[in-house]
């Protein structure tokens, strides 16, 4: 079975020139729609609102992390199956290990290169 390719985005930082790099990266190199979220909260009500195909998400942020987030989208189970990548500046090995132990798909290191931002994107959505 062929998985349908990837279109729709929700992408949760807290900083937002991050975001809005990041948003024109995977919108206009990769032509995909993004959703974007200030906080674990907002991206919560936003995913299940209209549910994205994969969720990127930032994982040092204030009132509730990158982790928490993860783990709140894995107990509700309209989102459980919603592949999420962390994006980070932690990216040691160890790091990376104790993030994938969590349930993310994949983490993309920041800062992130915008032109090829889309391609990261793309190949945890085809490993997933």
């Amino acid at each position: 079975m062929t998985k349908a390719p990837l279109h729709h985005i929700l992408y949760i930082d807290d900083e937002e020139d991050i975001r809005t790099v990041a948003q024109m990266a995977l919108e206009m190199v990769g032509g995909m729609s993004v959703a974007v979220c200030c906080c674990g909260r907002d991206g919560l009500d936003a995913a299940r609102a209209n549910p994205p195909q994969m969720i990127l998400l930032d994982v040092m942020m204030p009132d509730m992390d990158g982790p928490e987030t993860l783990a709140a989208l894995r107990a509700d189970p309209a989102l459980a199956g919603i592949p999420v990548a962390f994006m980070t500046a932690k990216i040691r090995p160890e790091e990376i290990s104790e993030l994938m132990k969590l349930g993310a798909a994949g983490v993309i290191a920041k800062p992130f290169d915008p032109m090829i931002l889309a391609d990261q994107v793309r190949n945890v959505w085809d490993k997933f």
